[in-house]
């Protein structure tokens, strides 16, 4: 399993947003990070979120601790993740 740190693409396990693709600005403490969607690709907010209602995926992204949703939104377009990241994942 991928460790959760900055710049890991994850999926949303739990509340309104489940499915949804979101990446890990900061790692807060060893059971909140802060991720972000951002909210113009995914919907997601930037908010803090229990490590244990996201799934870290294989994927990762080199953005620096704290980014702004621009960067990342940058950043996630030189990759070619731009497309992917809107895309909802099916969860059983």
């Amino acid at each position: 399993m991928p460790a959760i740190e900055v710049g890991r693409i994850c999926v949303k396990q739990s509340g309104r947003e489940t499915g949804k693709k979101c990446i890990v600005i900061d790692v807060m403490d060893k059971s909140f990070v802060l991720v972000t969607g951002p909210k113009k690709v995914t919907g997601i907010k930037r908010r803090r979120v229990n490590i244990n209602h996201v799934m870290p995926l294989q994927d990762k992204v080199e953005v620096k601790r704290g980014a702004s949703d621009e960067e990342v939104t940058s950043v996630l377009e030189s990759a070619g993740k731009l497309q992917e990241m809107t895309q909802p994942v099916k969860t059983a």
